[in-house]
Order: C-alpha cells, then sequence, then structure tokens
C-alpha cells in the first residue's frame, strides 16, 4: 500500500499536480519507507548500464568488478544525495518538511527511470540528432521534475529549488568519477 501510494503520488507530481504530494507520506518512517522507490528502481539502472555498455563495446574493466562498482556507486548516490540534502534543507529553515520531500524525491526517481529507458533506448534507433534529442529531453524532463518537486515539497523559491536539483547534480558526479576510476575507466 505505501509503495503504491508514493509511485501514485509520484506520477500526479510527474505532471506537475502539486496534490501528488498529499499520496506521500510526510513523516521521518515515510521518508525511510521511501528507500524502497531505490530497489524498484534497480532494474532500470542495470537496463540503463547494459544499453550504455552496449554502445561502447562492454564495460572498461572485468564485467564482475565493474557491475559490483556500480551498484555501489548506485547505492552511495542515492543515500549521498539524501544526507547532503538535510543540512541544505536546514539552512533555508525547512527542516521539517525535509522527510516529505526526501520521500517525494525517492518515489520520483521511479518517474525519471521510466522517462530515460522510454526516450534514451528507443533513442539510438534513430539518426543522431534526433536520439541525441530524446536524450536531453529526458533529461530537461528529469532536472525539471526534481526541481519541481524541491519547490513545492520544501515550499522555497524556484531558485532555493535549483540549489538541491544542483547538489543532486554534484554529488551524482562526484560519484560517477569515483566509479569509472574504480572500474578502470
Amino acid at each position: 500500500m505505501v509503495i503504491e501510494a508514493g509511485l501514485r503520488g509520484a506520477f500526479m507530481l510527474a505532471r506537475g499536480r502539486p496534490d501528488g504530494l498529499m499520496l506521500i507520506e510526510d513523516t521521518p518512517a515515510g521518508a525511510l519507507r521511501s528507500f524502497w522507490a531505490a530497489a524498484i528502481c534497480l532494474p532500470a539502472f542495470l537496463a540503463l548500464r547494459l544499453h550504455a555498455w552496449s554502445a561502447t563495446g562492454g564495460p572498461a574493466g572485468p564485467f564482475g568488478t565493474v557491475l559490483v562498482v556500480e551498484l555501489i556507486g548506485y547505492a552511495v548516490a542515492w543515500a549521498g544525495f539524501a544526507l547532503a540534502s538535510r543540512p541544505l534543507a536546514e539552512a533555508a529553515g525547512r527542516q521539517a518538511e525535509w522527510p516529505h520531500f526526501l520521500a517525494a524525491w525517492n518515489w520520483a526517481n521511479a518517474v525519471q527511470y521510466l522517462v530515460l529507458i522510454g526516450l534514451t533506448v528507443p533513442g539510438r534507433l534513430l539518426p543522431d540528432p534526433i536520439g541525441s534529442g530524446l536524450g536531453l529531453a529526458a533529461l530537461g524532463y528529469a532536472l525539471w521534475l526534481e526541481w519541481f518537486i524541491t519547490r513545492t515539497a520544501l515550499g522555497v523559491s524556484g531558485s532555493r529549488a535549483a540549489g538541491f536539483v544542483a547538489l543532486d547534480l554534484a554529488v551524482g558526479l562526484m560519484v560517477n568519477v569515483v566509479v569509472v576510476r574504480l572500474s578502470g575507466g
């Protein structure tokens, strides 16, 4: 029931409907339960990694080692943003809203992964400008969704919400650099 409500709320938010937040738990326990979204998104993450490796001829190092490093990076990036966003929410005076924000952010990742798979995988079958355009559209939508959820759930300005999005990008880039190095790339 919690998973269904979280996903339904995320899909409402994905359509720009702030009332989707009403379906997502707003307690610390609810924020903790929302990390089930990481398990739900794991197959999509793996599909995207396999898809990327198929374009480059395979991973840079031994498959098993690279896969383990990628999985660790996945977990670190997911938890890293959660941990890094809390002090930012506190600095904005929004610490009471942070659990609700985190839960919404976690559940919305399922939508983001669906959009990424839905646009990037078929995009590889199309001529480069169109395929690249679909990939950029997926990325732009994912950034907008995170910005919208941050602004709505935390009740912050658009520019402050952009700061949270930038923090998520920074965490993701840092983790990716480490993953690439450890993978032999």
